[in-house]
Formats: C-alpha cells, sequence, structure tokens
C-alpha cells in the first residue's frame, strides 16, 4: 500500500462548508448561529434529528439558504432506523481530500463534492446505554455508533485542512477564533482539535471493548431466537 505524504497545506482556513450530526445537541446554537453570522454562504450537511434541531434554529428562511440534508447530497436515502447515513463515497471524499493534490480536486469536481471544512460528531451514548440496570447485550450493541467514529476518524486524520469537533465545550472558543480571524481557523487548532477527536474515538471503543469482555457467551445468547442450522 503506498502513503500519501503531505507538504504543502494552508496554516489559516475558512469554514465553507460544515458537517454537524450530534447525539448531544448541547450548545449547537452556538456553533451553528456562528457559523453562519460569519460566512453568509456556509454551507451546513445534516442528518436526522440534528438537521431538525438545526432547523429550529436557524428558522426557515436561513434554513433553505444554508441547511443541506446529508441524504439530498449523497443521493441516498438514509436505511431503516438511520443505519446508513454518512457512509458514503462523497462525504469521505470530502473529509480527506488534500488541497493541493491535483487528483483530489479533480475527484471534487467529477463526483461534484464539496471539500468538507468542519466537522461536529459526537457519538451515541454507550457508556450511558451500558450503565442502565436492565441493559441487555442486544441494546448495547444497537447503540454502538458507526458512521460517527469514521467520520470523527477522517476529520481527524486530516487536521491538514479539517477541523475536527466533539464536544460542545470547545464550540464557544472555535467560534471566537474564528470572529477574531476573519472566519478561519489555524492548523494549531485543527491539530489540537485532531488530538481531542482521537481521544474522544479511543475511549470510546475502550467503552465498549470492556463491556463486550465483561459479558458472557450465555448472556449474549439470551437477547437471539436462532433461525436456520
Amino acid at each position: 500500500m503506498s502513503v500519501n505524504f503531505v507538504q504543502n497545506i494552508d496554516d489559516w482556513l475558512p469554514v465553507r462548508n460544515a458537517l454537524i450530526s450530534v447525539s448531544d445537541k448541547q450548545k449547537l446554537e452556538v456553533l451553528v448561529n456562528g457559523l453562519v453570522s460569519l460566512n453568509d454562504s456556509v454551507k451546513i450537511y445534516s442528518t436526522g434529528g440534528t438537521f431538525a434541531r438545526i432547523g429550529e434554529l436557524l428558522g426557515p428562511e436561513a434554513a433553505a439558504r444554508h441547511l443541506v440534508a446529508v441524504s439530498d447530497y449523497t443521493g441516498q436515502p438514509e436505511t431503516q432506523g438511520g443505519l446508513v447515513k454518512t457512509l458514503d463515497f462523497k462525504i469521505y471524499l470530502g473529509l480527506l481530500t488534500e488541497t493541493y493534490n491535483e487528483a483530489h480536486q479533480q475527484d471534487l469536481q467529477r463526483t461534484s463534492a464539496v471539500a468538507i471544512d468542519l466537522v461536529a460528531v459526537n457519538l451515541y451514548p454507550f457508556a450511558e446505554t451500558v450503565a442502565k440496570p436492565d441493559v441487555t447485550v442486544e441494546l448495547a450493541r444497537a447503540n454502538i455508533d458507526i458512521g460517527g467514529p469514521c467520520m470523527i476518524r477522517a476529520s481527524a486524520k486530516n487536521y491538514l485542512r479539517v477541523a475536527s469537533v466533539t464536544n460542545p465545550s470547545d464550540y464557544a472558543a472555535i467560534i471566537k477564533k474564528m470572529k477574531l480571524s476573519g472566519g478561519r481557523l489555524d492548523l494549531k487548532s485543527r491539530f489540537d482539535l485532531a488530538r481531542k477527536a482521537f481521544a474522544h474515538t479511543a475511549a470510546y471503543d475502550s467503552h465498549i471493548a470492556e463491556y463486550l469482555q465483561a459479558q458472557s457467551d450465555a448472556q449474549m445468547e439470551s437477547c437471539y431466537t436462532k433461525k436456520g442450522a
């Protein structure tokens, strides 16, 4: 496998396209209203309950101008129960492309994709779910987030260009920095957010691994009716 090494990047970058899909919707108004106030042409791509909440925060007129459903962008409807929403080539192309890679830019044009500059994602509350006294292995399994960790990891890996935001407590500081810099974020900020993002997904995976290790085969099998041979 060839590894793509990068040399040329931009330090300060504007946020033109943001992808927001959060389980914890605290302080969402700080981020959304801040992004819109800083860039009247910003596009916010979102899914499910987050999409609905952002629509409420913006109001009909602003939502029509700034808010885009991920399913409309990708051309793929969400599967039943939201099982698959963001696992799409156009999404990850937008997260992983590099500014000065000509082939990447051609791929964006070929697919009519956009480069995503900021990702705000936090994950299904797995630790809180398994702390409930009536939790089953199946309930725990159903609350394992797949798309969220993938987006966090992809955006954090590409801190060269993308801000990966996983903690609502960071929203205000991010918007403040952007206000002081003409709507831009610097490389140092993106790198710091990447550190936090990988720590977030590492802790999340650790919770899952620890819970599954503590369950017996009998506890797991009791959740299901086996079909077939």
